[in-house]
């Protein structure tokens, strides 16, 4: 797993990739990062890394459970220490995972004076969402304050063909001058491994794979600053960036847009998709 992920990071550097995003809870992501910027030494890069779940699968597939949240001041100075042993100052931007309308955070004033600080030591705060409510989530957390001050300045959020829903609000805090990154481009899969009958042919007219169609409509949308992708090998990373030499007509963008699905309806079926 070290070697295959040492392989996609150079692939993607060779490439011009300079954001690479992890999380606390992506097994041993954080460690192998660590790992490959100690041996190739590249400071042109910018780390994204997340706090809120804890990974406890134990490389089973067949775990009961793969992941424990908890939005807890506690949880967060401990994840906070975790990430800054393995990655140091290299950390640029450290995101709330998952942040949902439910979340203790938002009635939390000592772990929202927590993240706030974080500011003081020069990293950007930010908070990633999921589930059918992501909109109401962005809004409300970026109105959150420390002594008048925002709490955050960056967002991660879900949107792709199937669940644009979020697509409004992003617009509304790229707008307001924040950072706008775009997670989970190929709905899981879905796109690809059983993409669309337009997908499909939007992907033959351009000579490419459906994973570039589906990643340049999110590189179509002029609020989204980062576009992420988790590609397992080099081979899966040169397909999904044949997206950045499309260009999509507005006839394709129109007919991607119906594609999408009711936010219920995805995040439902989401749910059930088997752990990989």
């Amino acid at each position: 797993m070290r070697r295959a992920t040492y392989a996609v990071l150079d692939a993607a550097y060779a490439a011009g990739v300079r954001w690479i995003d992890v999380a606390r809870s992506y097994g041993r992501a954080e460690e192998f990062l660590a790992g490959w910027l100690a041996r190739r030494e590249h400071h042109d890069l910018t780390i994204s890394s997340k706090w809120g779940y804890t990974y406890v699968g134990a490389w089973r597939m067949d775990a009961a459970m793969h992941e424990v949240k908890e939005h807890s001041a506690s949880s967060f100075s401990r994840q906070w220490s975790e990430s800054r042993a393995l990655l140091g100052s290299a950390i640029n931007l450290y995101q709330v995972h998952s942040l949902t309308v439910d979340s203790p955070l938002f009635t939390d004033e000592p772990l929202q004076r927590a993240l706030s600080a974080l500011g003081d030591d020069g990293v950007r705060v930010g908070f990633s969402t999921s589930g059918p409510r992501q909109g109401e989530v962005i809004r409300r957390a970026f109105d959150l304050q420390v002594a008048g001050r925002p709490i955050f300045t960056a967002v991660q959020s879900t949107w792709n063909v199937l669940e644009p829903s979020a697509g409004r609000a992003l617009a509304e805090a790229h707008a307001a001058g924040n950072l706008v990154l775009v997670k989970e481009t190929l709905a899981n899969g879905r796109l690809v491994v059983a993409p669309p009958a337009v997908l499909g042919r939007i992907a033959a007219r351009h000579g490419v794979g459906p994973d570039a169609v589906a990643v340049a409509a999110v590189l179509a949308r002029p609020w989204a600053d980062v576009v992420l992708v988790g590609p397992a090998s080099p081979a899966q990373l040169s397909s999904n960036l044949g997206a950045t030499g499309l260009n999509l007509a507005d006839g394709e963008l129109r007919a991607l847009a119906t594609l999408a699905e009711t936010p219920g309806e995805y995040w439902g079926r989401r749910s059930s998709l088997h752990w990989r």
